[in-house]
């Protein structure tokens, strides 16, 4: 249930960035709940399809989706009736909330990525568990990212897939030993890491 709870949450937080993205790029109402809900799914679908998940989870159980619809719904209702929140400190306090979540959910999909492929046999693949791990927590922002035309926030701005490929590293470390105590300990340092990233931007070297 704990587990269940926190991936709506991240569900909600992806969701909200991938509408908000779609607001902002003036899209109508069908682009928005596109945006939000490939946004909070996309990443389990990319994970799905590379462990031979057939069909994806997100169509077996619809649930995230729903939540996803309803997310952006309800964004595209407020800002639409009060268009001028867009540009108000309301919004400043309100994406401040959403990297907490974000930062949440991020840690939650990673380690949910690397619990499902473990569950389906791939123990020793260390290196498919990492890479489903990650994909799962940023897949959807970077699907969110290129149908936006922008360049993915992962590769731009402050750390954000390293945090989910720390996170993974050390759930999968400590799988072997507690299922439960890695991805907890798994998800913990990957919000620690997203929040410090965020708080004090950090980011990554690069040639300006």
């Amino acid at each position: 249930m704990l587990v269940f709870i926190i991936e709506i949450i991240g569900t909600v937080a992806f969701a909200s960035s991938g509408a908000m993205v779609g607001i902002r790029k003036k899209m109508d109402v069908l682009g928005v709940i596109v945006m939000a809900v490939m946004t909070a799914v996309g990443g389990g679908i990319i994970r799905d399809l590379v462990l031979g998940i057939h069909p994806p989870n997100t169509f077996k159980n619809p649930i995230y989706v729903e939540y996803s619809v309803l997310t952006a719904v309800i964004l595209f209702i407020v800002f639409y009736i009060k268009k001028q929140m867009l540009d108000s400190k309301a919004l400043f306090y309100y994406e401040k909330i959403m990297i907490l979540l974000d930062a949440i959910g991020l840690g939650a999909f990673t380690v949910i990525g690397v619990e499902t492929a473990y569950e389906i046999g791939f123990v020793h693949h260390r290196f498919l568990l990492l890479f489903v791990g990650v994909i799962t927590g940023v897949g959807g922002g970077m699907i969110r990212d290129m149908m936006a035309q922008q360049i993915p926030f992962i590769l731009v701005k402050q750390i954000y897939a390293c945090a989910s490929l720390i996170g993974a590293g050390v759930c999968i470390w400590l799988m072997p030993y507690h299922k439960s105590a890695s991805m907890i300990l798994g998800a913990v340092v990957v919000v620690i890491i997203r929040i410090l990233a965020a708080t004090y931007r950090w980011d990554l070297p690069k040639i300006d």
